[in-house]
Formats: structure tokens, sequence, C-alpha cells
């Protein structure tokens, strides 16, 4: 086990990795409990300080200026956030998380570091009790143009349920592979009410589990696109943006592993896990390729698709309690420049769907603007499709990740 001083000390030195910018928390996190070879414990204490610190980041700062007004350095200021968040949000011992701070902080500092964590003990309850009367951007830790987005989107009780949705930990959730099940289901997953074959995974990842095709670890949000395009046995279905493979890895499951399947991505360097993950699944005919869908549909692949699936790159909005750092990197005129990105993969892939074909046209994003506002567009210009249904999944209301779906039928 490694000294929890020392996790506290990783855990600072990523949060100030972060705030330079060009590297998500996860993959900090990651190559960080990696390089120190932590255990499950400590990695998972590691994640809990950066992920948790990021996803209340305002409402920390909120209570550091009121315990302190003014400014403190950079470095300093990112370490008294951390012992704001193992205080408020991971209600840590008080003793521990205050002293273990404290240690970390340069001897010139100590001192000051030292007396606005009692300071924040000592004045917690009345710290907490006015976190209501706050502005929903600092009271939930989100920026305030997209606040004001949403308000208008959703209106004010949607926009609050999903704000608070957002700051809390979500779980780690897995589905169970029919074409190759488990034999035992250990007590640590915990089935999804009316979800079968779906568990919530409690504890550390079953990794023999994962590496033999058992389960793959998903939210429940992704089985709405699958749902909508209903791939049949027999069928030949491309998924357009298909790493790492979870969709493909559940259409297989859906027909028994009885699929024609074309998996492709843009990045050559995902298509090995990719390949490896659909033949662990069950796939039986499957074939993995790099291609850029900004460009023309190859022309072997042009119009002999029963169904295709894209799953496009989004805002992630609708993900954004699992993606802690998402709405940091996110500026409001993104969603136009994504949109835009969208509509064109979406007149490109379309050319792989034959007549009487289905396209389904997913993000995890809920702003319409990158949702029903592309399928509009799309259809405004190609005639020879039509909109058949869609679906909508905001965050709160599902009790899993946001999720947009929409189903487009080709005509004969």
């Amino acid at each position: 086990m490694t000294p929890v001083s020392s996790v506290r000390q990783l855990a600072w030195k990523c949060l100030l990795r972060w705030s330079q910018g060009g590297i998500f928390a996860e993959t900090l996190v990651a190559r960080t409990a990696a390089e120190h070879s932590l255990s499950h414990a400590d990695r998972s204490l590691l994640q809990a300080i950066v992920y948790d610190t990021l996803r209340h980041m305002s409402w920390l700062d909120h209570i550091r200026k009121t315990l302190r007004p003014g400014k403190l350095e950079e470095k300093m200021r990112w370490l008294v956030l951390m012992g704001l968040c193992q205080l408020f949000v991971l209600r840590q011992a008080e003793h521990a998380a205050v002293s273990e701070t404290v240690r970390l902080a340069p001897q010139r500092v100590r001192g000051v570091v030292n007396g606005m964590l009692r300071n924040a003990v000592r004045r917690m309850k009345e710290l907490e009790a006015a976190r209501a009367e706050l502005p929903l951007e600092v009271q939930y830790s989100t920026p305030s143009w997209l606040v004001n987005r949403w308000l208008r989107e959703f209106g004010e009780i949607e926009t609050r349920a999903m704000l608070e949705w957002n700051t809390q930990t979500p779980p780690v959730y897995a589905r169970l592979n029919p074409l190759n099940p488990p034999a035992d289901i250990p007590d640590a997953w915990e089935p999804l009410p009316g979800l079968s074959g779906w568990y919530r995974l409690n504890g550390p990842l079953p990794l023999e589990a994962l590496r033999a095709g058992q389960l793959y670890v998903t939210d429940p949000s992704t089985r709405y696109c699958v749902k909508l395009l209903a791939p049949q046995p027999g069928e030949r279905v491309l998924d357009a943006c298909a790493a790492p493979g979870g969709k493909s890895a559940a259409m297989l499951a859906a027909t028994g592993g009885d699929l024609h399947l074309l998996a492709t991505d843009v990045e050559e360097f995902r298509l090995k896990p990719l390949r490896e993950n659909l033949l662990r699944s069950g796939g039986q005919d499957v074939q993995v390729a790099q291609h850029d869908w900004t460009q023309p549909c190859p022309a072997a692949w042009a119009g002999v698709f029963d169904a295709v699936l894209l799953d496009v790159p989004c805002s992630n909005s609708g993900v954004l309690q699992r993606r802690v750092d998402a709405r940091w990197r996110l500026s409001e005129n993104e969603f136009s420049r994504l949109a835009a990105l969208q509509l064109q993969i979406l007149e490109q892939a379309c050319a792989a769907v034959r007549p009487g074909g289905r396209l389904v046209y997913s993000t995890c994003s809920i702003d319409r603007e990158e949702d029903r506002a592309v399928v509009d567009a799309f259809l405004s210009t190609h005639k020879n499709f039509v909109f058949v249904r869609e679906y909508l999944a905001l965050p709160h209301r599902e009790q899993a990740d946001g999720a947009y779906a929409a189903l487009l039928q080709r005509a004969e």
C-alpha cells in the first residue's frame, strides 16, 4: 500500500498537470496509477480526489474565497481545493484530511493552508447551508453559459435536476455477453432492475471476465441506439465510428453473433483493440477497417449495408457526470463546429445504406444543435431518407448517461 499522504501528493500533481491543459483527468489518473503500481484502494482514492475536486471545482473555490478572500498562489489554490474536497465531498476524517494535506504544503505557506482548512471544519455546517443560495453555476460547478443554455432548452426544473445528477459519482455498469456468459454471478455484481443482463459492478473490475469476453463495461444508455437500429440475424451492418466496440458488441449479442459486421474507426491505432473486443464478444464474420467518414464512402461499401450505426463525435454534454473535465474543456462555439462535422459525417456515411435500409444517428449529447437539428438539416437535402423516430435520454431521468438516437429509413 502506498502511504495515504503520497496518494494525496500524486492527486495534487495530477490536478496541477490538468490545470495546464492538453490532457484528460482520466488519462492522468490511469497513467499515475500505472507508473506507481497503485493498489485498487490507492487508485480509488487518487481517482476520487482528482475527479471530485474537478466535479465540484466552482463550489470548492467559492468556499476557499469565503475562508480567505484574495488571491492565492495557483499551486496552493489547488492544494486547498483538494483539501476542501476531502472534507466537504469525500467526507474523510477531518484530522486526516487536514493534517495530511497541510503536510504537503511548503513550510512558508503551511500556516495559511492549515488555517483555511481548520476554519473550514469549524464553519462546515454554515458553508454547506449557504450552498443552496448560490447561483446554479457555482452551486453545481458548471460554466454559466452551459447552465443558461440548458435553462433555455429544458427549463429550470429539468436543468437543476441535471446539474444535481452531474455532481454525483457515476457507478460502473456492465452488460453480460449472452454468447459467452460467466458460470457464476458474484455477489458484487448488482442486477439493474428491469434490464436483463445488466449489472452494477462494485469493487475491483473483474478483469478475468472482461478478458474472456463474458461482460463488457458500458453504460445502459448505449442500448438505445442499438434498440432503434434493431439489427437482425444475417444482416450486413456497418458500425461507422466503432471504437472501442461496445455498440458493435451489443449488436452481436442481439443477433446471437449471426451478423456480417464491418466496424470502422478514423484512428488506425484503435483498430487492433477494436478487433480483439469484437472477437471476444463472439463475432463470427467481423471486419475492421480504418476510414475517415468526413471523406466519401468507399465504392466497395456504397449501398450494401442493411443497417448503419453512426455514433458521431460530440460535445459529451450528456455524460458530464462520468467525464468530469468535459464541462471545463467545452466552449459554447464548439456546438456549431461539432454540428457541422456531424452533418458532414452523416452525409458521407448515408451512402453505405442500401435502398430500403436503416441508419441510426447517435450521440452522447443532449443538445438539440447536435441532435435533432443535425438530423433535420440532413433530411432537408436528402429526400431519399425519412425520419422514423428518435429517443432523447436525459441523464437524471434515465439514472444513466444522457444520449440521443434517431432512426432514419432509406427509400426503396
